[in-house]
């Protein structure tokens, strides 16, 4: 999974800092950051349309057709719209989460903010997203921007990573410990 990480970074980088770019020079990076969040969260609202973006086998056209139309539907940013329509030619929705992850790290430097990737067996509600950012800046001192992601394996607790730190209160690394320790003991 790293591996794929680190390909998937290399593919989403230059998308993310050609978007940031234009973005800055069309004066444009809050509103370009709320389409793409928006975009992300559909996605990680329904795992048919994640699946849909990631699967090798619908070709790239009928990918960009389908996105087409829901950018035609959705009120969406026109500078997002047609990024999206560039990453759906180009074959690269695969890479869209970490395109869109990408951009936020970007825009959150330029605030002078730290961004901190946050995974949770089910979608965090505001309150708990708000509390999360408010610990995190209360430990770093900076003003925190969360890229959160779903990941039902974890069963519960998070995952929190900030720059090349990682915390991980998820039950699932905690069974893995407690499994790792009863097979030393016996």
């Amino acid at each position: 999974m790293a591996a794929q990480n680190s390909v998937l970074t290399q593919i989403a980088r230059p998308y993310a800092s050609a978007l940031f770019d234009l973005a800055e020079s069309e004066n444009q990076l809050a509103q370009v950051e709320t389409g793409l969040s928006d975009i992300s969260r559909l996605i990680g609202e329904s795992d048919d349309f994640a699946r849909y973006l990631r699967s090798p086998v619908i070709t790239s056209d009928v990918k960009a057709a389908a996105l087409d139309a829901i950018i035609g539907k959705a009120k969406v940013n026109p500078l997002v719209a047609n990024f999206l329509r560039l990453v759906a030619r180009n074959g690269r929705l695969f890479a869209l989460d970490q395109i869109i992850v990408g951009f936020r790290e970007l825009a959150a430097a330029a605030r002078g903010e730290m961004t901190a990737e946050v995974t949770s067996a089910a979608p965090l509600t505001s309150e708990q997203a708000s509390a999360l950012a408010e610990t995190l800046k209360a430990k770093l001192g900076k003003t925190i921007t969360l890229n959160q992601f779903v990941d039902p394996s974890l069963i519960g607790g998070l995952q929190v990573k900030v720059g090349s730190q990682m915390i991980d209160s998820s039950l699932k690394t905690k069974l893995a410990a407690m499994k790792i320790a009863m097979k030393e003991v016996g």
